[in-house]
């Protein structure tokens, strides 16, 4: 019970430091210098442009739209964390904006453009990987990854950059291609925060004295493994392939220990984006 407050607890944190990063991040970059993004902000000036909706009606009614949708697709839980960034987000922002020491950090659209692109990137990845969204236009992608398994840095980025597009009908050429470069920044960030610390290192060691490297991965890594039958292309001959997976820092070691038993050893290396089970994503089980 006290482990399931504790995560609920650092996910909130999660939360409002996702949101005061997001809220810096239009503070500091975006308002001052007017860049121009995606989101629900850009469908509601494209629809205040084309159809005179007020800006404010149209967030509104969206953002409630959208909250009801996530929380009849994706869960209470989800609903229930993701009305804390609904109410939080515009507290924070205006709180920030009323510190004029971080309206007037750079003139430059460039530099601008870059540091909003991370920063909005970093917070939108932060809140998402605590099971929540900032709300608006962040839900449909969610929603299209549980549905459809798409992803969703990938939906984002098609979300945006078409409602960048749309905005050209009224807004300045060059913003709007600012726009698409903060929005292509912000995806790329977006998808490195949502694989941050997932990422591990499989390993295929192809050796005649698999059965000693397969103990050693086993007694000193305290890894799991697993052994494959194979046979070799040339000569057709059977032998066992060891699969490993391990840490990103144990590979050195890994294969510092593997050479020590077979100088020979054929090792296959790669980087793969999420691992699942006993000893990753849950606690080991010794026997």
């Amino acid at each position: 019970m006290l482990k399931k407050y504790s995560l609920l607890i650092k996910n909130i944190a999660l939360i409002l430091f996702g949101n005061t990063i997001y809220a810096l991040a239009v503070t500091m970059f975006i308002l001052p210098t007017g860049l121009i993004t995606g989101g629900t902000t850009g469908l509601a000036l494209l629809f205040y442009h084309q159809f005179s909706i007020p800006i404010a009606m149209f967030v509104s009614a969206f953002n409630v739209s959208m909250f009801i949708l996530g929380g009849l697709v994706l869960g209470r839980k989800f609903a229930l964390t993701t009305l804390i960034s609904t109410f939080y987000y515009p507290f924070v922002l205006g709180v920030l904006q009323n510190i004029g020491y971080l309206k007037n950090m750079t003139s430059d659209h460039l530099l601008s453009t870059i540091y909003a692109g991370i920063m909005i990137g970093f917070s939108i990845g932060i809140v998402i990987k605590a099971g929540a969204s900032t709300g608006g236009m962040d839900i449909p992608p969610l929603v299209l990854n549980k549905k459809l398994g798409l992803p969703v840095s990938v939906v984002m980025y098609s979300l945006d950059f078409t409602i960048l597009l749309s905005q050209m009908l009224f807004a300045n050429k060059e913003q709007v291609l600012y726009g698409i470069l903060l929005v292509l920044i912000y995806t790329v960030v977006l998808d490195k925060v949502l694989l941050l610390g997932q990422s591990r290192t499989q390993v295929k060691i192809i050796s005649d004295k698999y059965e000693e490297i397969n103990q050693m991965i086993i007694k000193y890594l305290d890894r799991g493994s697993t052994l494959i039958h194979a046979e070799t292309g040339y000569f057709h001959n059977d032998n066992l392939v060891v699969l490993t997976v391990i840490s990103n820092r144990e590979l050195s070691k890994l294969n510092e220990m593997v050479l020590s038993i077979d100088p020979k050893a054929f090792m296959v290396i790669n980087r793969v984006n999420e691992v699942k089970g006993r000893g990753f994503s849950m606690e080991k089980h010794y026997v």
